[in-house]
């Protein structure tokens, strides 16, 4: 965990945690965090030979987990393929016993309105981001329910009415949405079951390759602050047992705050305050 990070035990020893993606960026860092506090990691994930223009694979991911702390294991799948999530889920149970946590955090973003963005860029959003969401979440489910902490977590933002964010780009605002409401139904659903689900959001841009290759390049990188801000306050909603967190569109720095961390510098060092870029959404 990083410097900043109050919790320093192994609050998540022996849970399972299911995520999709996290070969590198967030998904990485939260993967990391979670090893570190003691978790086992499973990990659905595509990038199975290096990208030409990203870095790491499901593989090397898994290396950095394990040297973190964590047991790990890479399912190589497309979450829009719902064999590769049954063996996701099978993976979990059989290696490690059963599921205690599902991440969503695969997800695509392009920000093109309505008369440039083709059709099929609108279909993989909705396929990754929403279905995804709602299909490993579900697959998993039955596992989930076993546990006695069940938690699905999605990185996915509050859901707002605002037209500065339904006009800006409606394809992505929506299927950042649907994850929203996919994950905050499943929490009022299986409620009563003990399930917590909720969505977790920064309310600055974080250093990923999303930020430098869609969003605005090096400046808004320097601008942003690291994964780790993300996958400290994302420990800390896995490894809070009560179920407060249930239902709720949660802040990754009022998470922080809640937890008495409220000096954030060290997440976007050499860079003043006033120059961090808000996220989208809020």
């Amino acid at each position: 965990m990083s410097a900043a990070s109050p919790r320093t035990e192994r609050a998540l020893a022996g849970r399972t945690v299911l995520m999709s993606g996290g070969s590198r960026g967030i998904g990485l860092a939260i993967a990391l965090a979670a090893a570190r506090q003691g978790a086992n990691i499973v990990l659905l994930a595509k990038t199975d030979v290096p990208h030409p223009r990203l870095p790491g694979t499901i593989h090397t991911a898994v290396a950095e987990i394990e040297a973190a702390g964590g047991r790990a294991v890479g399912v190589v799948g497309d979450v829009r393929d719902d064999e590769a999530v049954e063996r996701a889920v099978s993976a979990a149970v059989d290696g490690f016993g059963g599921i205690d946590v599902v991440v969503n955090n695969a997800s695509v973003i392009d920000l093109r309105g309505s008369l440039e963005l083709p059709s099929k860029s609108y279909d993989l959003m909705q396929d990754v981001n929403v279905r995804g969401s709602y299909q490993l979440s579900r697959a998993a489910m039955p596992a989930l329910l076993r546990s006695a902490s069940p938690v699905v977590l999605s990185l996915a933002p509050p859901v707002s009415l605002d037209p500065r964010w339904l006009g800006a780009h409606p394809a992505y605002t929506t299927a950042k949405f649907g994850m929203t409401l996919v994950t905050l139904g499943l929490g009022a659903e299986f409620a009563d079951r003990g399930l917590t689900a909720c969505t977790l959001w920064p309310r600055t841009t974080i250093r990923t390759a999303a930020v430098a290759n869609v969003l605005g390049g090096e400046e808004l990188m320097r601008r942003s602050r690291t994964p780790e801000i993300y996958a400290d306050a994302a420990a800390l909603v896995l490894a809070d047992a009560g179920g407060r967190y249930n239902g709720r569109s949660l802040i990754v720095e009022d998470v922080l705050a809640e937890h008495g961390v409220t000096d954030l510098s060290g997440y976007s060092p050499g860079v003043d305050e006033s120059e961090l870029f808000p996220d989208i959404f809020l």
